[in-house]
């Protein structure tokens, strides 16, 4: 069994990681399987709702995240220092805190839900369609919030095979519900809802069942005192995930808006498939970031500076090698993966492939960024981890996407998320060789 006060060679890194990897790439999958029913068999205008709204409700479930990698970062520190009783109280507090958190997100997605999607621009089946879905996968938005955040958990708890599994059960979950429920029983868009909603249910009670009980990792829920220090320690440190996430919905929003202009509801269509093979692309380099960030943790709080660096450095000749077969298969398989969603659209089909090829482009850039958001995060520096995901999920994108579509129309919206990444790259480079001697990597 690897533990993380282990020495880390490429292979001992890649085989703590991997399930990391696997479990966010099957939540991508997943989420993709539930467009493909929906597109094939609900329809392009339901297809258009779901990638409407859907940057909406995430917004409010990525909170878990937040909790997930700042708690994660403090537990594995704590950890690190030898106090395991800390370390469980810690746990502790920041899962029933995204538990609450979850409820009253839930509450105010639903008097959020409709004003939200007509500010945006949705009107007529449009609109009915992204609240009728919208408000199904509210009901179970606690337990989406309690999923993002173990997702993360599990690794900090010495046990990522076991959330892989639990996200494996979650992923099969869904997918045989959308089966049964869109494509068997014909309950369109709302059946595809239910199934996300049920899938989430799985991904969230679970883990919450698993860690109340005696187990095996190094965590276990148990009483614990309101430590509100310890709580904005949490958030702060967890901000730059919470700032990602947030601003990629935001971002999202906007684009919509933006192909609601430049193309209708097929340029949002063309925009949902890219957003669902990128999730499966990106979890790549969330789920080794994921993975690795309480290895970093640890040794950053064990003072094992040598190791830290070693870790930095053999996570950047990863997730190079790791970029470059993903553009690689994103230029291959852009017309093949366009038309698994749209093929029945020729008109569609021709703009999504197009998109995809250069859309492609930014996996190049994006890993890099990624994951340097990420090690600050698992060093416990909140601040500059929030500063790379604000730049690159908000700032880089908006701007991109306001100006390029007035010099390149429709080509402008694809190529801004190239340009964003690419300038997202440069400013993550700058914080880490400024940031090098502080935390001796």
């Amino acid at each position: 069994m690897i533990q993380l006060s282990d020495h880390f060679t490429y292979g001992r890194l890649l085989r703590f990681t991997f399930p990391s990897i696997i479990m966010l790439v099957f939540t991508s999958i997943y989420g993709v399987v539930d467009g493909f029913f929906v597109s094939n068999f609900a329809g392009k205008t339901p297809f258009a709702a779901v990638n409407f709204i859907m940057p909406l409700l995430m917004m409010l479930g990525c909170t878990g995240f937040m909790f997930g990698a700042g708690g994660g970062a403090l537990i594995a520190r704590t950890l690190g220092l030898g106090d395991g009783k800390k370390a469980n109280e810690l746990f502790s507090l920041v899962v029933f805190s995204a538990a609450v958190s979850g409820v009253a997100l839930a509450l105010l997605g639903f008097a959020l839900l409709r004003p939200a999607a007509v500010l945006m621009g949705a009107e007529g089946q449009l609109l009915s369609d992204s609240v009728a879905y919208g408000r199904i996968i509210l009901l179970a938005l606690p337990f989406y919030v309690l999923q993002y955040e173990f997702q993360c958990l599990f690794a900090t708890a010495g046990k990522p095979k076991l959330g892989l599994y639990v996200t494996a059960a979650a992923g099969i979950t869904n997918m045989a519900l959308d089966a049964l429920f869109v494509a068997l029983f014909r309950w369109g868009l709302e059946g595809a809802a239910a199934a996300t909603a049920l899938s989430q249910l799985v991904g969230g009670a679970v883990p919450l069942f698993y860690f109340a009980r005696p187990n095996g990792s190094l965590l276990r829920l148990t009483a614990c005192p309101f430590d509100g220090k310890a709580l904005l320690k949490t958030c702060s440190n967890g901000s730059s995930e919470l700032m990602s996430n947030i601003s990629m919905s935001l971002v999202s929003m906007l684009y919509n808006v933006q192909l609601m202009k430049y193309a209708g509801e097929d340029g949002v269509s063309a925009y949902g498939v890219l957003m669902y093979v990128s999730f499966i692309f990106q979890a790549v380099f969330i789920g080794y970031s994921v993975g690795a960030a309480p290895v970093i943790s640890y040794h950053y709080g064990a003072g094992n500076h040598e190791e830290l660096k070693g870790l930095l450095c053999k996570s950047g000749v990863l997730v190079g090698a790791a970029s470059a077969v993903m553009f690689a298969a994103g230029e291959t398989l852009a017309r093949p993966l366009a038309a698994l969603f749209v093929g029945y659209d020729a008109g569609l089909l021709s703009m999504t492939a197009r998109a995809f090829a250069i859309f492609s482009v930014s996996f190049l850039f994006s890993g890099f960024s990624i994951f340097c958001s990420s090690f600050f995060t698992a060093l416990n520096d909140g601040l500059t981890s929030a500063l790379i995901s604000f730049l690159r999920t908000l700032v880089f994108q908006c701007a991109a996407v306001l100006i390029f579509p007035l010099l390149w129309e429709l080509d402008g919206i694809w190529w801004s998320i190239v340009a964003a990444e690419g300038l997202a790259l440069a400013a993550a480079g700058l914080f880490l060789a400024g940031k090098r001697k502080a935390y001796h990597y």
